[in-house]
Parts: structure tokens; C-alpha cells; sequence
């Protein structure tokens, strides 16, 4: 089931499971995986796309090899948090990928999240050639975390 609002995405998660954190482009989807308490997300791999039915064969696989408990998907939005094309192609592979798995899925707002990416990458020193193969993993990470400390804060509310 796909969940627009975060606080029923959080209640549809089955407790002390990770998260699976997605950052769909036209070239790669970015994945990253929370720890089970979802309290920190890393980075995990970038897939190159191919066809829908592969990505998502694979998608599953990370989210099965890791019993999650969700995916939550990083919602493009315009600067001025309008939604244009690329917010639609997110939410058509969240349609499709949701036809396809039980899990909840939900979505984070991820502006700027591939410009924090590449600033941490630049500050680890990496070399372009290995910024560019992480960059969407990373940006991914960036994505889920947002949505675990969004998660965390749902949970100290009375």
C-alpha cells in the first residue's frame, strides 16, 4: 500500500524491521537500509536501470535479504514544493513496484538530497570517477534518514 502521509506510513510498519530507502532517476535507482531500531540509514548499492520488472526484482531481493519492513521513495519536488514529471515518474514506479510487493511504501521529500550527497562525497575526498558510483546510493541514504528522524520524532509525540 502506498501512503502519501508519513504518520500512516509509520503505522503500517511492522516494528524492529529496517527500511528500505530508494532514490529513483532515469539512469539509476539509488538503495540504502536503515538498521532495524531505524535510527541510521547507509548506502548500499546503485542499480543501473534496465527494465522496470529487472529494477524491481532486484529492489525486492535488498528489501527480502534484509526482511524490511517498508520502502520509503525520495519525492522529487519543484523548489517551491510543487510536484512536476519527474514527482509523476515517482509515483508511477511506486504504483508499479507496489503491485508487486506487500510492503508499505512512502515518500520523503528529497530536494537537495543528491547536493548533500556530493558535499559529504567531496569532503571524504573521494575521486569523481567513485563519486559517480555511489553518488545515488548516497543520495538514497540521505533520503531515508530524513524519513527515520521524521520517524523518531513521530514516536517521542504525545
Amino acid at each position: 500500500m502506498i501512503h502519501d502521509d508519513i504518520a500512516a506510513f509509520a503505522a503500517a510498519l511492522a516494528p524492529m524491521r529496517p527500511l528500505i530507502g530508494l532514490d529513483p532517476g532515469e539512469k539509476t535507482v539509488g538503495v540504502a537500509v536503515s538498521d532495524a531500531l531505524l535510527s541510521s540509514a547507509g548506502a548500499v548499492e546503485t542499480i543501473r536501470r534496465t527494465r522496470f520488472a529487472a529494477d524491481a526484482a532486484r529492489i525486492l531481493a535488498i528489501a527480502e535479504d534484509r526482511a524490511a519492513a517498508g520502502i520509503i521513495l525520495g519525492l522529487p519536488r519543484n523548489m517551491d514544493g510543487s510536484e512536476g514529471p519527474r514527482c509523476q515518474s515517482v509515483r508511477a514506479f511506486a504504483r508499479n513496484l507496489a503491485k508487486l510487493t506487500e510492503l508499505p511504501i512512502g515518500f520523503w521529500d528529497e530536494r537537495l538530497s543528491t547536493v548533500a550527497a556530493e558535499r559529504a562525497l567531496l569532503e571524504a575526498d573521494l575521486t569523481r570517477k567513485r563519486r559517480k558510483e555511489v553518488i545515488d546510493a548516497v543520495a538514497a541514504a540521505y533520503i531515508l534518514q530524513g524519513a527515520l528522524d521524521r520517524l523518531q520524532h513521530l514516536r517521542t509525540e504525545p
